[in-house]
């Protein structure tokens, strides 16, 4: 059996960012359902922080990294969607796309089209499916429905100017919060329809304004601990709190009959992927998202580039909420 090495990133054991430590590792043929492929770009996100850090239980020694956009080198038995050659990007699990070369499973591997670079690409699939199915997937009773306000934390952020794009497309009243004048900004530029400053502004205060006491149908919240309880409250009677992240940190255990009491609230904690645990529902999600892509509607904005080996600064730049939009490593 063929071996050949690549350079790769690993942590031995959580904590900081200098856990991140560049290494050699031998690399394999494809078994059944695997494939190999070649990294031309590799996504960063918050969940590579959370495994890091050791917000999310792993094992380790783990290599980190849940996207990236490459060339498809080798194809094991039974992977009939992909081809030798082929350009490809995903997000999946097992963790591992900080690299140059890896063998994982082709379930949510998919072609990436003509017209999408191999940066965009590896920019996209994460950020870009997660806005999909909360936008798409993730919907308060009866539906969103063109003119319905919706409340987007953290909007400037990688799913976050994504989601104001695309909820723009579709039609929606976006509202979105970020921690800065400048980040506020963006998320304008980005289709927002109004934009808070959480630094300075009660956003509680502020939705009731835009939306005449009426409060918003859904809240898509990454945020967590430090925006939960006033989000609930930014509900209008029915509407949805979904949550799909804990950037602030895991949101404190509550009861449910406050629910009740706040207008028969409906929480839900959404996670990427529970929603592309099958071929046929990745390729579903991720055929919409190169549409809008393609299609111009939705401009994938990458703000941060970093070669592989400065992936520690990546990480301190991510937590200290210096990145804008979306962040590659370069190989």
């Amino acid at each position: 059996m063929s071996k050949t090495t690549s350079r790769a990133i690993r942590i031995d054991q959580q904590g900081g960012p200098e856990q991140l430590k560049l290494v050699q590792v031998e690399v394999g043929e494809p078994g059944p359902g695997q494939i190999r492929i070649r990294h031309k770009a590799v996504g960063l996100n918050f969940i590579d922080v959370y495994q890091r850090s050791g917000v999310y239980a792993v094992t380790l020694p783990l290599q980190l990294g849940m996207e990236a956009s490459g060339v498809v080198e080798a194809v094991g038995e039974g992977v009939t969607h992909l081809r030798v050659g082929d350009r490809a990007a995903y997000a999946s699990q097992p963790p591992g796309s900080y690299c140059e070369l890896r063998v994982m499973p082709a379930t949510c591997v998919c072609k990436l089209p003509d017209g999408i670079s191999f940066d965009t690409g590896a920019a996209m699939m994460l950020k870009g499916l997660t806005a999909q199915y909360l936008l798409r997937r993730t919907l308060p009773q009866g539906g969103l429905q063109r003119g319905d306000h919706v409340l987007f934390h953290a909007a400037a952020g990688g799913v976050g100017l994504i989601a104001c794009q695309w909820a723009k497309a579709l039609g929606l009243q976006l509202i979105g919060t970020a921690g800065s004048d400048a980040k506020c900004a963006l998320a304008r530029e980005h289709g927002a329809s109004h934009v808070i400053n959480y630094a300075t502004q009660d956003f509680l205060v502020r939705v009731k304004e835009i939306t005449g006491g009426k409060g918003v149908k859904v809240v898509y919240d990454s945020v967590g601990k430090d925006t939960w309880d006033k989000s609930l409250d930014c509900l209008s009677p029915f509407g949805l709190m979904a949550s799909f992240g804990n950037a602030s940190g895991p949101v404190a255990p509550f009861a449910p009959g406050m629910l009740g009491a706040k207008g028969s609230l409906y929480v839900t904690r959404q996670t990427l992927f529970t929603h592309i645990s099958s071929r046929e529902s990745t390729q579903a999600m991720a055929d919409e998202l190169f549409a809008v892509v393609l299609s111009g509607a939705v401009q994938i904005r990458i703000d941060q580039r970093y070669p592989l080996e400065n992936v520690q600064q990546a990480h301190r730049d991510l937590e200290a909420r210096k990145t804008t939009g979306c962040t590659i490593l370069t190989l």
